[in-house]
């Protein structure tokens, strides 16, 4: 393993598991390492709770579920996890981590699509989704359903973690430099400030009108483990351009909708989406920030690929226009370049996307 700062690639993260500093309650699942991540898995049980929490230094995750649980649920046969409810989750992942290694954690890709909120929590900590240095312990997953439904079991793969030796994030200089080198948006000028700026399109996708989807409220289930299982109208209204170029956001209804901009991470590069900026507008953007190295990329098979984003306004209605940026995307440097990048040899669900639903719907 080398001692490079940077994101660790999944040779690396194989062998933390091989030195003891990821341990799991089963063996690893096909595709489950990713180019610069590990997928979480859920373990055998779950906990509906009174609300929200976290942990502080004193205690573990394991005390707050003692006292704030409602009952406990069994998933190893499945289980539906309920809208505007709170749940804990062991996962099947634990960590000794080495005092050099760090990590953070996010919803995957999928997960954020289907507007359920995730969130990782490690015992005695004082922040969500993020893990320190040297942890010793176990992890647990939070998870709230916002829009749809949903059916759970063993072994579902809701969220992801990044592990990090040192401090590798890009300032703005490095942002600007890596752009010039490596074109990261294509945007003939973006801004760049505490990240690369990213846009809505809202002109239309392919020649058409439509512009992104709404959630519909009082749906069916959705299976998170069964791929192209819904139909998509049974859950989503399309949205398509009528006159101007933009878009009234209703105060808590859900959207998909997609950058102007193609966006490209480099091999030896990761990249974070901010999930919300105050200073842009009264909504959240992208629930599931990670974007792999090799997104985007040409090498990869992936010329072209917008960032879909995951899009909840707050307590106001809030226009959307054309071309008004929305998130910033955070890169950092990889401690060494994967060997398999984010593309078509891993069959990755978004390489090469445009607007794009989660991989559970069918048209």
């Amino acid at each position: 393993m080398s001692q490079n700062r940077g994101i660790l690639p999944a040779h690396e993260i194989e062998a933390l598991h091989g030195a003891g500093a990821i341990r799991i309650a089963a063996p690893f699942a096909t595709g489950q390492i990713q180019p610069a991540s590990l997928d979480l898995r859920l373990g055998g049980r779950a906990w509906r709770m009174r609300a929200s929490f976290l942990p502080g230094p004193e205690r573990p995750v394991s005390a707050r579920i003692e006292a704030l649980a409602l009952h406990e649920i069994d998933l190893t046969q499945g289980a539906v996890l309920e809208t505007g409810c709170v749940y804990i989750a062991e996962l099947m992942e634990s960590l000794a981590l080495p005092a050099e290694i760090a990590a953070s954690a996010n919803p995957k890709s999928s997960t954020g699509r289907i507007d359920v909120f995730t969130r990782v929590i490690a015992d005695r900590a004082h922040e969500f989704d993020q893990i320190e240095a040297g942890y010793d312990g176990k992890l647990y997953a939070e998870i709230s359903p916002r829009t749809f439904p949903v059916l759970v079991r063993s072994g579902s793969r809701l969220s992801q973690v990044r592990f990090r030796r040192g401090q590798a994030r890009l300032d703005d200089q490095g942002h600007l430099d890596l752009h010039k080198r490596e074109k990261l948006v294509t945007s003939a000028e973006p801004s760049i400030s505490g990240g690369v700026a990213v846009s809505v399109d809202l002109a239309g996708f392919d020649g058409s009108t439509l512009i992104g989807y709404r959630a519909k409220r009082h749906t069916g289930l959705i299976d998170v483990d069964k791929p192209a299982a819904h139909a998509m109208l049974d859950f989503w209204e399309p949205i398509h351009r009528h006159g101007r170029a933009d878009l009234v956001l209703d105060p808590g209804e859900f959207y998909i909708l997609a950058s102007k901009e193609a966006v490209r991470v480099p091999p030896d590069h990761a990249a974070e989406m901010t999930p919300f900026d105050p200073l842009v507008g009264e909504f959240r953007v992208h629930y599931a920030g990670f974007f792999d190295p090799g997104f985007g990329a040409a090498e990869a098979g992936g010329a072209g690929a917008r960032a879909v984003l995951e899009v909840r306004s707050h307590d106001v209605p809030f226009i959307l226009e054309d071309g008004q940026i929305v998130g910033r995307l955070v890169y950092e440097k990889m401690a060494e370049t994967p060997r398999t990048l984010y593309g078509a040899d891993l069959k990755s669900n978004y390489q090469a996307q445009g607007l794009k639903l989660s991989k559970h719907f069918r048209a």
